[in-house]
């Protein structure tokens, strides 16, 4: 069962993905005139057909940045190709280009969840610099084989826009121009127990540290990472070996990164034989706003504070060869860098809190390390997870002074007397 528009999701399965509880549901245009509008901070549920170009809209200002990831998501065991997907594209009020970006399923020939990110950059050229009414096209992207007469099968999308304010003040317009580009070593030691989420809505998040889930062939499931200004993330993805077939299965397993926008940063994919194997992700920089000023498009991604997510994929094409699974994945995470205060910005983003590490994200990220609590994030205290979480002193203690009103009344009371029973003064 997949998601109902407005609707929860069913549990992970193979081709199941987790729409967003909260998505509208709307119907692109096949040309621009009537295209439904989208505003940045909701999120939208829409279809694409096999012939499918369909248009959207967006309201823009002169000096807002615009990001509009669209998620692709084909029924469980289409047929596809490496080169199959979509494209995302936006046009000034003009209809001239202000970007284009494909999303493919690659060499694992598995339909899976795949991202395309369209936007419209404020202050970045001569064009799309106006404002007024943006046009935002998907198009599908099928190669070769021939187009099947009749509609086909469609492919659910999901459209999540987002606003970046300019900054309050101007900065550097340059790309750092050094960082530690050397891999790092993954983390080691024994893995802890960590389900996935099976969609970007309900990501599970994950600190550094080696983590443990199961996969079966057709299923995606993601995680999210939050990073603060100047920390930097690696990951990397290992497939354990087989008991079951002989064979070789190419792009097996992808591990793939996003940024807190649904940009695509980088991915790795590995073949596999039945042995164990790993793919890693390349070293990318801290995170830093100027970051946006660079050319190689994986440092160009790394330019905001906030959740970047980690989708793991595993092949429909496993169970051909070595069977139906489950598959056990390890999933080695590291985060490092100096934290540093961001940019501030003139205006609020949409939604307001994307470009932000949360109380909740680093609560979260303690409560997933917790010894004991099995790595579904339900466990340990909330003291440890304010502590390790870098919540302000206040807040815990406040806390603290909340653990400590409950067990004074639960102790047994002295007898009161006249000056005990006064309240004390401010």
């Amino acid at each position: 069962m997949a998601a109902l528009p407005g609707g929860i999701a069913a549990a992970a399965g193979p081709g199941t993905y987790a729409f967003a509880p909260d998505d509208l549901q709307v119907t692109g245009t096949t040309g621009t005139a009537g295209a439904p509008r989208l505003t940045p901070g909701r999120t939208y549920r829409s279809s694409l057909p096999r012939d499918g170009r369909l248009h959207y809209r967006l309201d823009l200002d002169t000096t807002t940045t615009a990001y509009v990831p669209v998620t692709a998501v084909p029924p469980a065991h289409a047929t596809v190709t490496a080169t199959d997907g979509i494209k995302v594209s936006v046009r000034d009020p003009h209809g001239s280009p202000c970007s284009f970006a494909s999303a493919r399923f690659g060499a694992g020939l598995s339909p899976r969840p795949v991202t395309a990110l369209g936007r419209r950059e404020a202050g970045g050229g001569t064009q799309c610099q106006g404002a007024g009414t943006y046009d935002v096209l998907v198009e599908r992207v099928e190669t070769g084989r021939p187009a099947e007469p009749g509609p086909g099968e469609r492919w659910d999308l999901e459209i999540k826009p987002v606003s970046e304010p300019r900054p309050a003040r101007p900065g550097p317009t340059t790309a750092p121009r050094t960082w530690d580009s050397a891999s790092p070593e993954p983390p080691s030691g024994a893995p802890r127990p960590r389900p996935g989420g099976a969609g970007f809505a309900t990501a599970r998040t994950l600190g550094q540290g080696a983590w443990r889930t199961e996969l079966r062939p057709g299923e995606t499931l993601f995680y999210k990472v939050p990073l603060e200004w100047g920390r930097r993330l690696n990951a990397v993805a290992e497939l354990d070996a087989s008991t079951n077939g002989h064979g070789y299965v190419g792009g097996a397993l992808n591990l793939s990164l996003y940024n807190p926008v649904r940009g695509f940063v980088d991915d790795a994919a590995l073949g596999y034989t039945g042995t164990r194997k790993s793919a890693a992700l390349a070293p990318l920089p801290p995170v830093e706003y100027t970051n946006r000023y660079a050319v190689p498009s994986a440092q160009n991604a790394m330019r905001f504070a906030g959740d970047y997510y980690l989708a793991l994929h595993l092949s429909e094409r496993m169970t051909g060869i070595f069977g139906q699974g489950p598959f056990g994945v390890t999933l080695r995470v590291r985060t490092d860098g100096q934290a540093h205060d961001g940019p501030a910005y003139a205006g609020r983003p949409a939604p307001a809190d994307v470009f932000t590490v949360t109380a909740q994200d680093r609560a979260a990220v303690a409560a997933a390390g917790t010894p004991g609590d099995g790595g579904d994030g339900s466990g340990g205290t909330a003291m440890k997870a304010l502590a390790a979480g870098g919540i302000g002193t206040g807040t815990a203690l406040l806390l603290a002074l909340g653990v400590w009103t409950v067990a004074a009344r639960r102790a047994p009371r002295p007898p009161q007397t006249r000056a005990s029973a006064q309240k004390p003064t401010a």
